[in-house]
């Protein structure tokens, strides 16, 4: 029998993060030698203040953040105390190391680095220092960098909390089926059981045509606009029963468009506006064209209809909270980059106009 180990492994030394302090603190050793040179006027040059910077502070670097790293890892926080005994150890052993190796690397004859000189005590002092400026340096960086992470995760939960409140809206919308328009047809199937039998049937098929496709959206995380077309087919060949010769419609959807990817119902509340509030009020009934159209990496899917308009009071209720509704999903999904548009017609009725951005690569209206 084989067994596997399901342990957590330790990871490994970062040596990425040590590389990457590393260009500061070798910014920090010239800085040093700068100073050493042109302000405290140590007598050598500055080639040489730079060598021997390079060795105590290498040194004291690789001491100090190497240790760090390897103990208490990149993420997480040093302990003050035993963080600022391992600064003031590794300081002292940079100093003594570090001028002996400069020594050897210059071919210069250098104090006795263990013997307390004032100088040497000095240097010592001003290896702490450097230490100390470069340990608040990190730690400033870490902690913004602690931040930022943080802040990071808690833009991503926020975005994920606002994509499940969107999606359960987006279903609460799906499965949602208008009571007024399924009352009103059921009772016309009623009465056309009586005395018009193949017509009631042709409307039942239509009902259950659509009420397939709904329910099929609903179940669904996306569609393509082959598949909300022919849901707004059915939709609208179940209205033309129910409204007869009153009501025309036409759907227009180039092939290349038709395997686009598009979040579903964007089409079918704009297409029941124009229908309830548009053409049905109306006493001889309309003509409703919904048609489909590209350009420069944008969809443009336009609903017309030739009703009452959107000056009819019956717009002030059902029609602003459906657009609205469009509006919210479109924004929180592409932003600025999508639109809904309702302008009056030159002659009668609206056109309600959506502009989405098609994804370049996936042929995806999705975010």
């Amino acid at each position: 029998m084989h067994t596997t180990d399901t342990a957590p492994r330790k990871p490994g030394f970062p040596y990425r993060r040590l590389l990457a302090d590393a260009r500061y603190a070798l910014l920090l050793n010239v800085l040093c030698a700068i100073f050493i040179t042109y302000v405290l006027s140590g007598g050598q040059s500055f080639l040489l203040n730079l060598l021997a910077s390079m060795c105590i502070g290498g040194i004291a670097f690789l001491l100090i953040d190497g240790i760090r790293l390897a103990w208490w890892g990149a993420q997480k926080r040093a302990p003050l105390l035993p963080f600022a005994a391992l600064v003031i150890v590794s300081a002292a052993v940079a100093q003594v190391s570090g001028t002996m190796l400069f020594g050897w690397l210059a071919d210069i004859d250098v104090p006795a680095p263990v013997a307390m000189s004032p100088r040497n005590v000095g240097m010592t002092v001003f290896t702490l220092v450097a230490a100390a400026t470069a340990i608040l340096f990190f730690s400033s960086r870490e902690k913004i960098a602690r931040l930022q992470m943080e802040a990071a995760q808690e833009k991503a939960r926020a975005a994920n909390i606002e994509r499940q409140a969107m999606q359960a809206q987006l279903q609460m919308l799906q499965a949602q089926i208008e009571p007024h328009m399924l009352f009103n047809t059921l009772a016309n199937l009623q009465g056309l059981i009586s005395f018009d039998a193949e017509r009631a049937q042709l409307l039942l098929d239509q009902l259950i045509q659509y009420l397939r496709a709904t329910l099929s959206s609903s179940r669904a995380g996306s569609t393509t606009l082959e598949q909300e077309f022919s849901l707004m087919r059915a939709y609208l060949g179940l209205m033309s029963i129910r409204m007869g010769a009153r009501l025309t419609y036409a759907l227009d959807l180039p092939e290349d468009l038709r395997h686009i990817k598009m979040p579903p119902m964007l089409l079918q509340p704009l297409v029941e506006n124009a229908i309830q509030h548009g053409l049905e009020p109306k006493i001889e009934g309309g003509h409703i064209h919904v048609q489909a159209a590209s350009d420069g990496g944008m969809l443009t899917l336009c609903v017309s209809d030739d009703g009452l308009g959107l000056d009819h009071p019956g717009q002030t209720t059902g029609t602003q909270l459906g657009v609205a509704n469009i509006r919210e999903r479109l924004h929180g999904m592409h932003g600025n980059l999508a639109s809904l548009t309702l302008t009056a017609n030159h002659a009668a009725g609206a056109t309600a106009r959506l502009t989405l951005p098609i994804h370049p690569t996936t042929t995806s209206l999705l975010p």
